[in-house]
């Protein structure tokens, strides 16, 4: 039972059903008002009777209600009807519903089927013309193959130029459908490419001045001497002025000159004599040497970030001892080196979340370059190679 009902046709589409009644109502009107196609006393005529058209009618009928669940049986079953239909005196509702099978059997069935019958339809055609001009060698003759167009291949041609356009505005469909695919992910990528590029901005502008505070004031807070708490708080006062000065200039740049503040220009390595200062200030020994020379904007921001993030953890976890700054141009490349002593920290330390690292390495690789930062003996080395090409700042 269940095979069985598998294989049981679907149910006929609403509109498939209005054609049947439709043609079945009209062929039955045309035999009530014994309106038929041929005279009785036609030689084609093999079936005498306005009511011999029935059968052919209601097999017809019938098929419409396939046209579009099962075209081709339907076609196929068409064609036996209106061959006997030939033999009768014909009904014009017939003749109608065969040529919407025809129509229907290229517009719903199979790519190759909507391929074959047009060409079928057309070589039928022709011999219709052909063949009986051939035989009987008179003009008339010339109507058959105009009928068989009328009747099965201007159908034809018209369900394949309706299926063409179909198909035609389907795949515009499907494609509007994958641009805006593509575009949604375009947005979804940029979001999170510019939400990354402003964690780093924010972690490289802010995290320096806070863990000097962090580290300033535990200092503070653990040692009982007047005069160091006061050299600690003007550390922590000017770690706050400048950390409230970037995130101003952060806040201006989120705005993109559209509100009060102006954005600020994007660091450069002329800047990093005031960063070493900076350093100086917040306890750290450092030692520049940056002798290189012009290099790209993308880069030039790139290489100013890693030294300040590179100092910013030297701060918060490197030995007492020289921290050493050195960037130097070689093999079209820009090479930015900081070690600072490595080992176990007596003092105060700052907790860090390994933000840092990831972001110096996302500007490298976004630059198509190379970071590495790991312990080499007594020192924490931190090197990057920056190729000096043009790039995304991120």
């Amino acid at each position: 039972m269940e095979g069985m009902a598998a294989r049981r046709l679907p149910r006929p589409h609403r509109f498939d059903v209005y054609v049947a009644i439709g043609g079945l109502l009209g062929g039955l009107f045309l035999v009530v008002c014994r309106l038929g196609v041929r005279t009785s006393d036609d030689p084609v005529t093999l079936f005498d009777g306005h009511w011999a058209v029935l059968v052919p009618l209601g097999v017809m009928a019938g098929c419409e209600l396939l046209r579009r669940t099962a075209p081709r049986t339907a076609l196929l079953t068409g064609t036996v009807a209106i061959t006997a239909d030939l033999m009768t005196q014909g009904n014009v509702a017939t003749v109608l519903m065969f040529t919407d099978l025809v129509y229907a059997a290229v517009l719903y069935g199979p790519p190759a089927s909507a391929r074959r019958i047009p060409r079928i339809t057309g070589l039928l055609m022709v011999a219709g013309a052909v063949v009986p001009f051939a035989v009987w060698r008179v003009p008339e003759a010339l109507l058959i193959g105009v009928l068989v167009g009328i009747v099965a291949f201007g159908p034809a041609a018209t369900g394949w130029i309706v299926r063409d356009h179909r198909d035609a505005a389907e795949a515009a469909r499907l494609r509007a459908e994958q641009t805006a695919l593509l575009a949604e992910m375009d947005r979804v990528q940029a979001v999170t490419a510019e939400r990354a590029r402003m964690a780093r901005e924010l972690h490289d502008m802010v995290a320096n001045h806070l863990s000097a505070i962090a580290i300033h004031s535990t200092a503070a807070l653990s040692l009982d001497d007047a005069k160091t708490s006061q050299e600690a708080l003007a550390v922590i006062r000017e770690n706050s002025v400048e950390g409230l000065a970037e995130m101003r200039r952060l806040i201006g740049i989120l705005r993109d000159g559209s509100g009060d503040h102006e954005p600020a220009a994007a660091p450069t390595l002329d800047g990093l004599e005031a960063l070493v200062d900076t350093a100086r200030a917040n306890g750290l020994d450092v030692d520049l040497d940056a002798g290189q020379g012009e290099v790209p904007a993308p880069v030039e921001l790139a290489a100013y970030r890693i030294v300040q993030e590179s100092l910013t953890n030297a701060l918060k976890h490197a030995c007492p001892g020289r921290v050493t700054v050195s960037l130097a141009r070689r093999d079209g490349v820009l090479d930015v080196r900081v070690t600072s002593p490595y080992g176990h920290r007596d003092g105060p330390r700052a907790p860090g979340s390994g933000a840092g690292l990831v972001g110096m390495r996302e500007r490298a690789t976004l630059l198509g370059g190379t970071l590495q930062a790991a312990p080499d003996g007594a020192l924490w080395t931190v090197r990057a190679t920056l190729p000096l090409t043009e790039g995304d700042p991120a």
